[in-house]
């Protein structure tokens, strides 16, 4: 037998919902806007900056980024043809590719950084209490780690 959402449960759930898809879609409109760059992009060209030589297998990117392959492959066509980034094949196992970050998408991330951390702290950091911040990024990160172990 279903057991059924109560009503403040209900109307959390869709609190969440409608906050989360609005987020995104506003820090995304914002980037395009600022910087010619989507929400996808700028999460790609951070996980390339966060690496040592600001390369990544494209199936490790596929993981952190949470895109599937084919989705990652046509993600990183388009910003390939814009120069910001660029694949190679991986010298350990020459079957696989890397994606790098080209100098043209580090300065295009250094660009936008300021901005996007901005926003993120307009439409969402400073919105909330000191508490509120901690109680939901404890909660998010229960949901995530329960998600991630299935």
């Amino acid at each position: 037998m279903t057991k059924w959402l109560t009503k403040d449960q209900q109307a959390n759930w869709r609190a969440w919902i409608m906050a989360s898809t609005l987020l995104d879609a506003t820090l995304s409109r914002e980037l395009q806007e600022s910087h010619g760059l989507t929400i996808t992009d700028y999460e790609i060209l951070v996980r390339l900056s966060e690496t040592k030589e600001r390369q990544v297998r494209m199936s490790e990117l596929a993981d952190k980024t949470l895109l599937s392959r084919s989705r990652l492959s046509h993600q990183i066509d388009r910003m390939e043809r814009a120069g910001l980034v660029e694949r190679t094949v991986c010298e350990d196992d020459r079957r696989g590719q890397l994606c790098v970050l080209t100098d043209k998408g580090w300065k295009a991330l250094v660009a936008a950084a300021p901005d996007h951390v901005a926003a993120v702290r307009t439409h969402f950091v400073d919105i909330l209490s000191e508490a509120e911040y901690n109680a939901l990024g404890n909660a998010l990160k229960k949901v995530a780690d329960h998600l991630d172990s299935l």
